[in-house]
């Protein structure tokens, strides 16, 4: 019993507890950041690029695309070399600034004629044979193409380890710890012809982001490692080319400007003029317009193999970086974007140079994360404290003003600074710790409720067990001193009518009666302790404190003699209808106020909620003393002190089993109606005239005061039957004292 009581009392300890390891494992899982995390973080910033894209300005940025009307005009894909010369001398001829190759030229020309040589060898007469020998090479006319214009060509990195490393031009340096020396390697690439490489102005990565989750492009390494040095990626040398400079500048950890950490990372690159934020990796946050509502960035590839377009088309090309790609679905360049669009793979470039132009950028902060980590902690600490202080509903309140203000702040950062801050984790954190906080909780509150229930739904009305059930915590079991009233109630011969009755019937008799005196005794906020038989013990004041116990306990005996009077006049117990000689049911009520100890007592298994003390000792003896004062309820001076409003009759000082000195007992007449009214104003006077002329052996006006008593209250005749023995006794005592004399 004693663990279960302690298992109450630590309710919300227990609750904070459960709720603190919720959040060490939630805060430590977000430390880890598992890769499913990372996806449900990048997830979440694709939804703010849907609701805020970047603003599309016209830029130095075009995309000669290798659509479907041009493959179906010019031939299937890969063109001659000749045909992709003619492009690069068009363009450069339109005035472009860079042509940017988002294709990688890795095999010989099949239309070459030295190609055509072997491939024709076994049946093409010699004479054939020797002519295509004299004509020129296509990869070296496209490589003669190249030299003379301002063009990046590419390479895709490959996990075989049998592919080729890229010749490397543009020049690279770093500050800080070597991007080489944590980088993740890539073991090979998917290379140009040596040929075409040593003729273009620059060779660039043009792959993605390893990173990349769903299939969805996020990011764009700005540069990339072999392991052995740094390589540009394809918009880094777009950039570099376009603005005439030498080389790239990557700085790290451990530079001037940076300090070292025990976790290198890039803090910036420098191209030319720009210096884009990067991640640790050296990656660029891809921040997207949508690609199908701009079409002015893309120019078909046939429209530059038209004589008659060239001259409108130089308002396009001229000063622009142009970036050659393809969107022909065959082709299997198609990528998805955070906006969900399936856009060409060479649209990935462009819009990466185009927030570049123009300083749009998406940025994660290297402290981003620890930000977040530390708002986890500190939002789900903020709901275990808020809990116990102001409750569930004003915890659910104030987490949903967290949430609020989470989101919204992370929504504002993003929209204002380009700023990716994930307030998700956070926000489900503070959902998980509030969630499993309630529900545990409630869990407890039911169980508790659940106890009380049972331990006190035979001893209290509903209505308190109700009180006690939202206030378990006015509980105190297992002994307790408090300031009690304490009633005992007995049937006035009940030996004889037990006689009149067979066992059923007294079984019967019994329920009809305690059961709507015992209600009563509810109804009023007493304890039912015990039915001994044919009596009733109850008790007020415990479990539930009740200042007023003793005008609850007197306004409940007052209620039982009505209902005593009530069955009565119905004949409920069909005394009268079978004609027994008890015709009607009377009883005794005792009321005692005093110090009590209260508690669960008993044995382990089986135990009673009760009272015990001399106070209950006292109640017990005033009861057996009701037939004797000639009253159907007596109270002790405490209780009519405790009690001062109800009407009373002192019955004088009553000697009691037990007790060394008489006690001053009281009839209750009546509540706080009857006491103020005339009638009682009036017997309560003589009532006082009587007991002084008692006390002071005036035995005439005893007479007086006792038959004007009688006559004001004729219902009290038992209980002057007592005053007029007393003064019979006076009569006698009085001629012995004379004659003695």
């Amino acid at each position: 019993m004693r663990r279960v009581l302690k298992a109450l009392s630590s309710k919300r300890a227990l609750v904070a507890m459960i709720a603190c390891v919720i959040l060490a494992f939630m805060t430590g899982l977000r430390t880890a950041d598992p890769d499913f995390l990372k996806s449900i973080r990048e997830l979440t910033f694709d939804q703010y690029q849907r609701l805020h894209p970047r603003d599309y300005q016209t830029a130095p940025v075009r995309i000669v695309d290798l659509d479907e009307a041009s493959i179906a005009e010019i031939g299937q894909w890969p063109w001659p070399r000749t045909k992709i010369a003619e492009m690069v001398r068009v363009l450069t001829d339109l005035g472009a600034a860079t042509i940017v190759f988002d294709v990688v030229f890795s095999e010989p020309d099949r239309t070459s004629p030295a190609q055509l040589k072997n491939s024709l060898a076994a049946t093409t007469p010699r004479e054939v044979l020797e002519a295509l020998e004299i004509l020129p090479d296509h990869d070296e006319q496209f490589a003669d193409a190249i030299a003379k214009a301002p063009v990046v060509l590419g390479f895709a990195v490959t996990p075989d380890e049998t592919g080729s490393k890229p010749v490397k031009i543009a020049g690279t340096a770093f500050g800080g710890q070597d991007p080489v020396s944590f980088l993740p390697p890539f073991p090979a690439a998917v290379t140009n012809l040596e040929v075409l490489q040593k003729s273009a102005s620059g060779i660039g990565s043009i792959s993605i982001s390893e990173d990349d989750r769903e299939g969805i492009v996020r990011r764009v390494p700005l540069i990339v490692s072999d392991g052995e040095q740094i390589y540009p990626s394809l918009v880094a040398e777009a950039l570099r080319v376009a603005q005439g400079a030498s080389g790239i500048i990557a700085r790290s950890t451990g530079s001037s400007s940076e300090s070292a950490t025990g976790d290198p990372a890039v803090t910036a690159i420098k191209i030319g003029d720009f210096t884009p934020p990067t991640t640790a990796a050296g990656e660029l946050w891809l921040y997207f317009t949508s690609d199908r509502d701009f079409p002015e960035r893309y120019v078909s590839a046939r429209d530059l193999y038209d004589q008659e377009k060239l001259a409108d088309l130089v308002p396009y090309f001229e000063g622009q970086i142009v970036l050659v790609g393809t969107s022909a679905v065959g082709l299997r360049d198609i990528r998805a974007t955070p906006l969900g669009e399936q856009v060409p793979g060479v649209s990935i470039h462009a819009q990466a140079l185009e927030q570049i132009l123009f300083d749009q950028y998406l940025s994660r902060p290297d402290w981003a994360n620890g930000l977040e980590i530390i708002a986890t902690f500190l939002a789900g600490a903020i709901i275990i404290l808020a809990m116990p202080a102001i409750g569930s509903i004003g915890t659910a309140v104030l987490g949903g003003l967290m949430v609020t203000g989470l989101i919204g702040g992370s929504v504002y950062l993003f929209w204002n600074n380009g700023l990716l801050i994930d307030p998700i984790y956070t926000s489900l954190t503070v959902l998980l710790v509030f969630t499993a906080a309630t529900a545990l909780l409630y869990f407890l509150t039911e169980r508790e409720k659940k106890f009380v229930r049972q331990a006190f739904s035979q001893y209290l009305s509903p209505d308190l067990v109700n009180q006690l059930e939202q206030t378990p915590e006015q509980l105190a079991l297992g002994g307790e001193i408090r300031p009690m009233t304490i009633l005992f109630m007995d049937i006035r011969g009940f030996t004889p009518i037990s006689e009149q009755l067979t066992p059923e019937e007294l079984v019967s008799f019994l329920n009809t009666l305690l059961s709507p005196l015992s209600d009563a005794i509810q109804a009023e906020g007493g304890t039912i302790d015990k039915y001994i038989g044919d009596s009733i013990m109850a008790f007020w004041n415990a479990p539930l404190h009740t200042p007023d116990h003793a005008a609850m306990a007197c306004r409940a005996s007052l209620a039982m003699l009505k209902v005593v009077d009530d069955l009565n006049a119905r004949d409920a117990f069909r005394f009268k209808a079978r004609k027994l000689k008890s015709q009607s049911v009377k009883i005794g009520i005792g009321l005692n106020s005093g110090e009590a100890c209260v508690g669960n007592m008993g044995s382990a298994r089986r135990f009673n909620y009760s009272v015990i003390g001399d106070a209950v000792n006292v109640a017990s003896r005033i009861e057996s003393s009701c037939k004797a004062v000639g009253s159907e309820l007596l109270v002790s001076e405490d209780t009519r002190n405790a009690a001062p409003t109800f009407a009373y009759l002192e019955a004088g000082e009553i000697d009691l089993k037990g007790k060394s000195e008489p006690i001053k007992l009281f009839a209750l007449l009546g509540d706080e109606g009857l006491r103020n009214s005339e009638e009682f104003r009036e017997l309560e006077a003589t009532h006082i005239s009587l007991l002084s002329a008692v006390a002071e052996n005036d035995i005439q006006a005893a007479e007086d005061a006792l038959q004007s008593a009688l006559l004001l209250a004729p219902s009290l005749m038992d209980f002057y039957g007592r005053f007029e023995d007393m003064l019979e006794n006076l009569k006698t005592v009085e001629p012995t004292s004379s004659a003695a004399q």
